[in-house]
């Protein structure tokens, strides 16, 4: 009985998915912010806002690691979009009654490029890089026995060649469980509240005459150029989840999140995870459904959690799949310990 009032709260998530009609693609900076980390949580379509418990948490809600009772680590590999390649870190680290403290960080690299010009395009004989970078302190708190609260500032950077932007931004998340429809948890997050970004360096510089008409101008005189500032991709999202099946050895979830971005269509993700003993599991997922103008949305995962030989730590690996229509196909891999 309690799936059909899932079913109703979906539809009620569903309803302002249709209300903005404008899409606001490529009008923020810090893009990188938006590449989702962890491989459990891609493999379910990133509806993970309420599903987020282990060191995946410190991206997709930071309520979420107040559970953690032990040390968490979590690295995680991507070769994105355009041969560069995605990689996150971070570690939970349980204070007991202080809460719980976490540090993350987000880098997207590639590799140098030749400088190439309308006179030598095949090269100057200069190279050039692009680079973002985010550094992430958090902080966590169970406030009861069902309510959970989380918080990470980040310190965020961007540079291309010569130049570079930075900009400061705040998470902030919680969770609840509920007694409902068999435990259904609901989590909401908001991402990059923070400060714009604008780009500064060397390549905005140039020289200039003033005025050809007066005595002793030159044409060395130094200016710069104005750069604009752009605005944070800021996103809320809210998510719900619960065990469709729960057994000693099985379980099945299902989730579903509502995203709203100051850069794009609304949209929502859904995701299912099958567990065996909490060792071995199968995930899949849908994202960005009902978004205008979006590529692919299909998502697939697996994973592994098995306990270290001779050892009361946990080491989890897992690997997702995610379908970019138009676009190459997205690998990711995690790995995950527990000590």
């Amino acid at each position: 009985m309690h799936i059909k009032y899932f079913v109703l709260i979906l539809f009620l998530m569903g309803s302002s998915i249709y209300a903005q009609s404008v899409s606001k693609s490529g009008t923020t900076s810090a893009a990188f912010l938006e590449i989702p980390a962890g491989a459990n949580a891609i493999g379910m379509g990133g509806a993970y806002v309420s599903m987020a418990k282990d060191a995946s948490a410190l991206f997709w809600n930071p309520a979420g690691t107040a559970s953690i009772k032990n040390y968490e680590a979590i690295l995680t590999h991507t070769d994105w979009i355009g041969e560069t390649n995605f990689d996150y870190a971070g570690i939970v680290i349980p204070l007991g009654d202080l809460g719980n403290f976490g540090f993350s960080f987000t880098s997207l690299s590639m590799d140098d490029m030749k400088v190439r010009t309308v006179e030598k395009p095949d090269g100057t004989g200069e190279y050039f890089s692009a680079n973002d970078i985010a550094i992430g302190i958090s902080y966590s708190r169970n406030l009861s026995d069902r309510f959970s609260i989380g918080f990470t500032g980040k310190y965020i950077q961007q540079s291309i060649w010569n130049m570079s932007a930075s900009a400061f931004a705040i998470d902030a998340g919680t969770k609840f469980q509920t007694d409902l429809f068999g435990g259904m948890v609901i989590g909401a997050s908001i991402f990059n509240f923070g400060t714009p970004m604008q780009l500064s360096g060397r390549n905005t510089r140039y020289f200039i005459s003033v005025d050809d008409t007066k005595m002793g101008t030159n044409d060395q005189i130094p200016s710069n150029i104005e750069m604009d500032s752009w605005d944070l991709p800021l996103t809320f999202q809210i998510g719900i989840s619960t065990n469709a099946i729960k057994t000693n050895d099985y379980r099945v979830t299902i989730a579903m999140d509502a995203i709203h971005p100051n850069n794009q269509y609304e949209s929502m993700n859904f995701g299912i995870e099958a567990s065996f003993m909490e060792s071995i599991f199968l995930r899949g997922g849908f994202n960005n459904a009902f978004m205008k103008e979006s590529e692919g949305g299909l998502s697939f995962g697996i994973g592994a959690n098995s306990k270290l030989f001779l050892s009361s730590s946990y080491v989890r690996f897992d690997y997702a799949y995610r379908d970019f229509g138009r676009l190459k196909d997205i690998h990711t891999f995690s790995v995950g310990l527990s000590f």
